[in-house]
């Protein structure tokens, strides 16, 4: 008898401690679940260097800083970066790990076109060395946990940027430089489209839509490798459908880090070009699709059905962004 009265005390107390963990378990796995929301979490290097460069009138010193504080929230926030985690509760997370990649994938634009672009002169000038080294670490394997770690690549990429910005603010360094043309903002305004364009078309498909392909429209003479349906059902999977929803989610926020950046660097080729104004519609249409959202799941609603539909109101301010884009970039080609 005695030993199993042991025996039960010992399972009550095991099953006690179980469910203690599994509590502190979904606990730290709701607060990791919350997004930034407009807010940064910064290393310390990078706090420092906000405060001291907030007012700064060097051009490019808002732009790089905007990535590096967007590198720094996905490192950072509370469960830090959670996409590669294989433990619990990042394990069983799938939102935020989808909205880390919406904004990494902004980030590696805009490393890119910092290279390629925003550095450079000319097509035949050197590219930056410490941007050379940041944009491929920015696009290592977001699912890597171990040899090498993602976050160890990202911290990396993020110290280089960190370099760059430290030689764009020493006037004895002529080799880093940032160079605000119309040309170069609307080069990586380009690529944001076709993102938005994207994401858009992803969203949109969460109600399942019959589309007419229009892939080879207005060019009577063009072809392409595989023929395909002239009508295809497109319909995002019932699970992923809140992934697609939280990686717009953090895609548009980086994106509307960016443009504030862009609205003080590039102030004065906007204000030449009359488009200060495009790009504050713009900005305000990624604002209302960081609204905070009241409901516990993302609801999928039919299209004018009883239940909202999360992903066509969230499409909506994609598609006037994207809209506002492309007017913006109309306007920087004009002379």
């Amino acid at each position: 008898m005695s030993y199993s009265a042991n025996g039960n005390a010992w399972l009550r107390g095991a099953g006690f401690l179980f469910l203690i963990i599994l509590l502190v378990v979904i606990l730290l796995g709701m607060y990791w679940s919350s997004e930034p929301e407009g807010s940064f979490s910064l290393s310390k290097q990078t706090e420092a260097r906000v405060v001291a460069l907030q007012n700064s009138k060097v051009v490019g010193v808002a732009t790089t800083l905007s990535a590096i504080k967007v590198a720094d929230t996905l490192l950072y926030k509370p469960g830090g970066f959670l996409a590669n985690d294989i433990a619990p509760p990042g394990v069983w997370l799938d939102n935020i790990p989808s909205w880390e990649y919406g904004a990494l994938i902004q980030l590696r634009d805009l490393s890119k076109a910092m290279r390629e672009s925003f550095s450079r002169s000319q097509s035949q000038s050197t590219e930056d060395v410490d941007l050379a080294l940041a944009e491929p670490r920015y696009n290592f394997d977001h699912n890597s946990w171990m040899l090498p770690a993602s976050e160890t690549q990202y911290e990396e990429a993020t110290v280089y940027l960190h370099r760059y910005l430290d030689r764009l603010l020493d006037n004895e360094q002529h080799d880093a430089q940032f160079y605000a043309r119309a040309d170069n903002l609307r080069n990586w305004l380009r690529t944001v489209e076709t993102r938005l364009g994207s994401l858009s078309q992803r969203l949109s498909a969460s109600v399942g839509q019959r589309r007419i392909n229009t892939d080879l429209a207005g060019e009577s003479d063009a072809s392409q490798s595989t023929p395909v349906p002239t009508e295809v059902e497109v319909k995002t999977a019932w699970l992923d459908i809140d992934n697609v929803f939280y990686e717009a989610r953090g895609s548009t926020w980086a994106l509307l880090q960016f443009l504030h950046a862009m609205e003080q660097d590039f102030g004065n080729v906007l204000a030449k070009k009359n488009a200060l104004v495009s790009l504050k519609q713009i900005i305000r249409e990624l604002e209302a699709a960081q609204e905070p959202i009241f409901s516990p799941m993302i609801v999928n609603g039919s299209g004018f059905g009883i239940l909202a539909n999360h992903s066509l109101v969230m499409a909506s301010y994609v598609s006037r962004a994207n809209a506002g884009i492309i007017d913006l970039r109309e306007l920087l080609s004009k002379g």
